[in-house]
């Protein structure tokens, strides 16, 4: 059987957990499957992946048509496949094309949800209503579509009403405990200007308003003063959402010491270095449909406090392996709490419960990287993705 999955990232230009599940799940499948990765970008030196630009005359377009052009190149690709796997919004166009274009079966794996990302018309303008008529078109013609998590699944028919219940499944994001483990490297953390001797709080992720950054900048400050906040956080969605951020980071840092912003992109190592370090994890978010970066830091053996939303209370057994931080939230798509304060106030009590108790702290933390073991392989993902497969094209898996 041969399979090409689409997507918009994929190693090495990759910046969010869309690009790492797809890098993960190709690397499972191959050995079962003749895949072929469709991937946005620069060539790729990797056997099977097939990359694409943005055609020369939509440069400088809107976004959301500069993506169409990129689809329409991959859809006639995808000739000769027997079946077209796209992930995110960005590859959904080019799966529903390929599926009606070559008469295969269209897999969509959910991400996200345009619905659930109105703050997207900030950065697409009327390119989010091109984008958001991608998806709904994409998912209500797909032969599968597959949730992160039970959360996400909801979402979908809630956002989604007209889907057949039963095509929407539920297989969890992965991580590879092989790949993320804990890393002692005091003298690299010490190079990006943390205390590898003091508490930590460790953020990661794009600066977005579904990550909830400008809330935990708030949280931040009803912190005790020897813990430190470090944020690996870049590739802002918009110039607004950017100087929201610089002005809170500017503002804490005037008002204690431990603020370290790391703007860079970090490679594996290092990101693992510095989690590692950490005395806890923080997720967040206001919108989040399971998050794989709270299964790394998990992998990495820190506790993960993160907002009851989502996916994120089935990564976070509550107690056990790190906090979840209640959440009330509106019901107009954007996830804003509808009390914010109390929500900040909530978020900064259950980061001080874990800084300061450093003995639990790290007994969650090897909790945590036990779950992330037991329960999300990569290998277990790729079967029961496979099964779809065939499920959907009544074959086997065949040979490469």
């Amino acid at each position: 059987m041969r399979v090409d999955v689409v997507t918009r990232e994929y190693p090495p230009e990759v910046y969010g957990g869309a690009g790492v599940h797809v890098a993960e799940l190709v690397r499972a499948l191959r050995g079962q499957l003749d895949v072929q990765v469709r991937c946005f970008g620069m060539p790729r030196s990797e056997p099977d992946v097939h990359s694409y630009l943005v055609p020369q005359n939509l440069v400088g377009a809107n976004p959301a048509l500069a993506t169409l052009g990129v689809d329409l190149s991959i859809a006639q690709d995808v000739a000769g496949a027997d079946l077209v796997h796209s992930h995110t919004w960005y590859a959904n166009a080019a799966g529903h094309l390929a599926s009606m274009l070559h008469g295969i079966p269209h897999v969509v794996t959910a991400h996200s949800l345009e619905p659930l990302r109105p703050w997207k018309a900030e950065q697409l303008g009327g390119g989010y209503r091109v984008s958001s008529w991608i998806e709904k078109d994409a998912f209500e013609n797909a032969a599968a579509v597959i949730a992160v998590s039970a959360g996400m699944r909801r979402d979908i028919l809630r956002s989604y009403p007209s889907l057949d219940e039963e095509k929407v499944v539920v297989i969890h994001n992965g991580i590879d405990p092989v790949h993320w483990k804990p890393v002692d490297d005091p003298e690299l953390v010490r190079s990006f200007g943390i205390d590898p001797e003091r508490p930590s709080i460790v953020f990661v992720g794009r600066i977005t308003r579904q990550k909830g950054l400008p809330y935990l900048l708030k949280a931040a400050r009803l912190l005790p003063p020897e813990v430190q906040l470090i944020l690996c956080a870049g590739a802002p969605d918009t110039p607004e959402i950017l100087a929201e951020v610089q002005a809170g980071v500017a503002a804490l840092q005037e008002e204690r010491t431990g603020v370290v912003w790391i703007e860079q992109l970090l490679s594996h190592s290092e990101l693992s270095a510095v989690l590692s370090q950490a005395t806890t994890f923080v997720c967040p978010s206001v919108y989040e449909p399971l998050g794989i970066v709270n299964l790394e830091a998990m992998a990495c053996g820190i506790p993960v406090v993160g907002t009851a939303t989502g996916g994120i209370p089935e990564v976070i057994d509550d107690g056990v392996t790190g906090r979840l931080v209640p959440i009330d939230q509106l019901e107009d798509g954007t996830g804003t709490p509808r009390d914010p304060d109390r929500f900040v106030a909530d978020l900064a009590a259950a980061l001080t419960e874990v800084v300061s108790d450093p003995e639990a702290a790290q007994r969650m933390g090897a909790a945590g990287r036990a779950r992330a073991e037991r329960e999300f392989s990569w290998t277990t993902i790729a079967e029961r993705t496979i099964d779809i497969y065939r499920s959907l094209t009544g074959s086997g898996t065949g040979t490469p």
